[in-house]
């Protein structure tokens, strides 16, 4: 029998930018809501055993009380600190108990700190927070159709997934953290609010992927050349200097948050190859990683990013239900 874990990170969408944007909160009602539906899916696929992870808000065991549900629901022995460190310990601890699926409710940040924990689960990612790129704007049921069939070996994950890209972040010739999609350096030393909402603070962006239809940093390189998940390789841009009548050589017009549409001038930019790693020209500045400032890097430090697909495999939804029907497996009943 399969094991489907849950992460659900109850301050996804709770950040600066829904109030500096028209960024969206998704109350803990509703996260509550999507949890559920996704365990009425799981289940409606034969899957009963959940691991999910504790949280301040008591997300996934609130969804799990319902007189629908039979599921066998059990939490994480870890201590809670309500911190990104609790989801990077919590996907550590669902790897080595087994977990065949993970479904993750968070934004670019919840699903960077889960990848962190562990690189092999294969995911379904739920969007709820600001700035969503590696997560989808999928109804709940639906992953966790998908989510169970996965688990359930109903599918073959081989047929409905796809490995995602991670941008290696080096600090001295060793390895210091990583981004799902994007990483930027910032002027900016210290980091405050951690999310990142100004632009004109941003010298250099560093993209695993940058596709039209996206919102965030992401959107911008998209207007350069885009470069989808299935695309080998990223793309780098630099931001032109305000104070330099002679850096800009293009402007774009793009979305870096919910309804912040600017014009951004762009210094220069180029494709990254898989597997090479770019040497940065050393400054001082702040390291954000999916959005969210990370850690500082001095001017004596040698900073290099690389783009490599070393990143868990990401179950496309839509797909999983298509293989499923087409192969027939929704006339059947679940322990067939």
């Amino acid at each position: 029998m399969g094991l489907v874990g849950i992460i659900a990170n109850p301050a996804a969408s709770k950040d600066i930018r829904r109030l500096v944007a028209q960024g969206r909160v998704v109350p803990d009602w509703e996260k509550v809501n999507t949890i559920r539906r996704v365990m009425l899916g799981l289940q409606s696929v034969g899957a009963t055993r959940i691991l999910g992870m504790p949280d301040s808000s008591n997300l996934v065991t609130r969804a799990a009380d319902d007189p629908n549900l039979s599921l066998d629901l059990e939490l994480l022995d870890m201590p809670a600190f309500y911190s990104e460190g609790d989801t990077v310990k919590a996907a550590g601890l669902m790897a080595e108990q087994g977990v065949d699926c993970l479904v993750t409710l968070g934004g670019d940040g919840t699903n960077r700190a889960a990848v962190v924990g562990s690189k092999n689960i294969p995911m379904v990612a739920i969007s709820t927070g600001t700035n969503n790129v590696f997560p989808s704007m999928v109804e709940g049921t639906l992953a966790g159709l998908a989510s169970g069939m996965v688990a359930e070996g109903w599918v073959d994950l081989a047929d409905v997934a796809v490995s995602s890209k991670i941008m290696h972040v080096y600090v001295d010739g060793e390895l210091r953290d990583i981004a799902l999609i994007d990483v930027a350096l910032s002027k900016e030393r210290f980091v405050a609010s951690k999310a990142i909402w100004d632009i004109e603070t941003l010298f250099e962006v560093f993209l695993t992927r940058a596709e039209p239809a996206s919102i965030g940093l992401s959107s911008i390189g998209a207007r350069l050349e885009a470069v989808s998940m299935v695309d080998e390789g990223g793309l780098q841009f630099g931001i032109a200097d305000p104070d330099d009548a002679f850096s800009e050589s293009c402007t774009v017009l793009a979305p870096i948050a919910p309804g912040v549409v600017p014009r951004v001038s762009i210094s220069s930019w180029q494709r990254m190859a898989d597997g090479e790693r770019l040497i940065i020209e050393n400054r001082d500045c702040m390291v954000a990683l999916d959005g969210e400032r990370a850690f500082s890097v001095k001017k004596s430090q040698v900073l290099e990013l690389e783009v490599r697909r070393t990143g868990p495999p990401v179950i496309d939804v839509g797909l999983a239900l298509h293989v499923a029907a087409r192969q027939g497996l929704f006339n059947r009943t679940p322990g067939d």
